[in-house]
């Protein structure tokens, strides 16, 4: 099957590869029909080679048709139609039973100290082959999938896979009291859900990023947006009677704009031999957190910062005496897509489409092309907001 593979630091390409086989009674081979590429892949492009092999498979955003199950499989069938979640989890052991499917126990990365296991996401999350490809082998299946129904397209419910719980969570971990204010740093996908999202819980949303084309397409959905300057953390206050959000999202997370040292950092480690790089972005990395800052400085006194963007970094300094005076609560984690799935169910079905799940992608094209939208995706070109790929027909 062809899938896009990862060759190097800005560098993917799409190769031919074995064809995905059943290896446990549990697991299901599904036909992708359309696969995203989210805004955490583009940590595999530039930083985290050190835990990438050349030739691993990315992607964790998929759907498509089942096309094989294992014997011990019963809850699909051949012709099904699923949406596979971006991590890997049993439904059973203590973290599944009490929501926390992240960090599934069975799926655990205990030599890396990881929650659960992801798709085409590093060694330090199983280096599981991920979904940008012709076919995908689902492990644990009767629970790693959420289906479908057959009608409405592929956009209405690909982003049950990642981006839209992950932002739902981010929007219940800010703890926004009724009528608040939520102010959500960045605009990428995950963003423009939290700000949506936020709106139709009827918060008063207030939304920055620098590049225009994100906050137009914001502000289509009702979002009161603000570019990125020196003055964003004061304007933000003078809108909320001086105190700043009840709740504030950050939906950036480590390659955040801002703090060039940091950058030359992160990019000074990725040229090292692998195991030396590994080693010290596990123990003594850093993270770019302007982002993280402008969230601490923007939220009110006692209220929540909520971190849904991915942050890598072990040696980060955060200022702990403005936490502590604030009183700042801060929720973080990666998304436990099952458990938000009955929630976010019935708004993508609903036919007036209220969290605009189709209006965000900016980019449709098959795979071949994939290596090309991922530099257009990072370097935030032709109007780029999220990319889907189409490996097979739907």
């Amino acid at each position: 099957m062809k899938a896009l593979t990862w060759q190097g630091t800005r560098n993917v390409t799409v190769e031919e590869v074995p064809d995905p086989v059943i290896q446990e009674p549990t697991d299901a081979v599904i036909r992708i029909t359309s696969s995203a590429i989210c805004g955490s892949d583009l940590h595999l492009y530039e930083l985290l080679g050190p835990f990438i092999d050349r030739g691993d498979v990315l992607g964790h955003e998929p759907m498509g048709v089942v096309v094989e199950v294992g014997a011990g499989v019963t809850k699909l069938k051949v012709g099904d139609r699923v949406v596979i979640p971006f991590n890997i989890s049993c439904g059973e052991c203590f973290m599944c039973t009490h929501g926390f499917q992240s960090q599934c126990e069975t799926t655990q990365v205990r030599e890396y100290g990881s929650g659960a296991a992801l798709f085409g996401y590093t060694k330090l999350y199983g280096q599981i082959p991920g979904g940008q490809a012709e076919y995908l082998r689902v492990p644990l299946a009767d629970y790693n999938h959420i289906p479908i129904g057959a009608d409405l397209p592929d956009e209405r419910y690909l982003f049950l896979s990642d981006i839209l719980p992950t932002a739902w969570q981010g929007v219940e971990y800010a703890e926004v009291p009724e009528g608040g204010t939520l102010a959500v740093m960045g605009l990428g996908p995950v963003g423009q859900f939290v700000a949506r999202i936020g709106r139709h819980r009827g918060y008063r949303v207030l939304a920055v990023d620098p590049v225009p084309e994100r906050r137009a397409m914001a502000e289509r959905h009702g979002i009161d947006t603000f570019d990125l300057t020196d003055t964003i953390v004061e304007e933000l206050r003078d809108l909320t009677e001086g105190r700043g959000a009840d709740g504030v999202v950050d939906a950036v997370g480590l390659e955040a704009h801002g703090n060039a040292g940091v950058e030359f950092v992160q990019k000074a480690v990725g040229l090292l031999p692998d195991a030396a790089a590994r080693q010290l972005l596990d123990k003594a990395g850093i993270d770019r957190l302007a982002a993280v800052y402008a969230s601490i400085d923007a939220v009110r006194r006692g209220g929540t910062v909520s971190l849904s963007g991915v942050y890598a970094g072990d040696a980060d300094i955060m200022p702990m005496k403005t936490l502590f005076d604030k009183q700042i609560s801060l929720r973080m984690g990666q998304c436990n897509v099952k458990r938000w799935i009955d929630d976010i169910m019935p708004l993508v079905e609903d036919a007036a489409d209220p969290l605009g799940v189709m209006d965000l992608t900016t980019h449709h094209a098959p795979l071949e092309d994939a290596p090309g939208l991922y530099r257009t995706f990072q370097k935030k070109e032709d109007g780029c907001i999220k990319v889907v790929l189409h490996p097979s027909a739907a």
